[in-house]
């Protein structure tokens, strides 16, 4: 049996997902499945998905009816998951080679960790704009300023994901599934790391003004104020509250303008 099911949703990412597995293909760590799971896509990601799924053994395929949402498409995928080991990945992004060996050995060897994910380069056709950092073993005081680990690069204890029911299956959590993942698993006492070398390649948007509507802006100061009450922090950590609602708030131009100015 494999030691790491790979959690794939995908969605409407046709042009773009034989290169998201092709660097899955080229792991220098290959003891994997790849759990995929369409979301409903509109394009052609099925009829690439079955592709690879006839040429590749350890591809496991899935497919909702239509569009459900990534915490539903990711609970699905670990409905199938039977190793020691989930790591995530999207269908647009690249992983780099030694990252599942990177991360695989560090988990082997830091028992006291549940998650250990990597920074990101974020990158779009014109190559790397922006690359993140690392910042070691995230304290629950540091989760009302943000998401404490990058989703799509992580990887994560089976027994963890099952201690906390997976992913909340909920409107109220779209595009904040893995920050009130991280609050769920921590509430249960699992910890987890980043690590300083970036692994992993997102496709991102300079500008990305379109990335999230106002209701998931919500949705992001819903789960911070959680984590405040969950971890019993001061009062004063509910400002960080305001910052997703002000920048939904802001006129698009405005907020690409600042975007653009932050990734140079």
């Amino acid at each position: 049996m494999a030691r790491v099911s790979v959690l794939m949703g995908v969605y409407n990412c046709e042009k773009y997902l034989q290169q998201a597995l092709g660097s899955l293909y080229a792991q220098t760590f290959q003891d994997f499945k790849i759990i995929v799971c369409d979301d409903g896509s509109t394009d052609g990601t099925w009829e690439v998905a079955s592709r690879e799924a006839d040429s590749h053994s350890n591809i496991v395929l899935l497919r909702n009816e239509h569009n459900m949402g990534l915490n539903f498409t990711l609970n699905r995928c670990l409905e199938v998951a039977d190793t020691e080991y989930c790591a995530r990945m999207d269908g647009d992004d690249i992983s780099m080679p030694s990252r599942f060996k990177t991360e695989v050995e560090f988990l082997d060897s830091h028992p006291e960790y549940a998650i250990v994910s990597t920074p990101m380069k974020y990158f779009d056709d014109g190559g790397v704009f922006r690359v993140g950092k690392g910042g070691g073993e995230p304290q629950p005081k540091d989760f009302p300023k943000g998401t404490p680990f990058c989703h799509a690069p992580c990887m994560v204890r089976t027994e963890a994901y099952r201690a906390v029911g997976g992913y909340t299956d909920s409107y109220d959590l779209l595009r904040v599934e893995d920050y009130h993942l991280w609050i769920k698993m921590y509430s249960k006492g699992y910890r987890g790391y980043m690590l300083d070398e970036p692994l992993y390649m997102m496709r991102d948007d300079r500008a990305a003004a379109h990335r999230r509507s106002f209701a998931t802006r919500v949705n992001e100061a819903r789960v911070k104020a959680l984590a405040i009450k969950q971890f019993r922090l001061p009062v004063w950590n509910y400002i960080h509250c305001l910052k997703p609602i002000i920048l939904g708030l802001m006129p698009a131009g405005m907020y690409s303008s600042l975007r653009k100015l932050k990734n140079g």
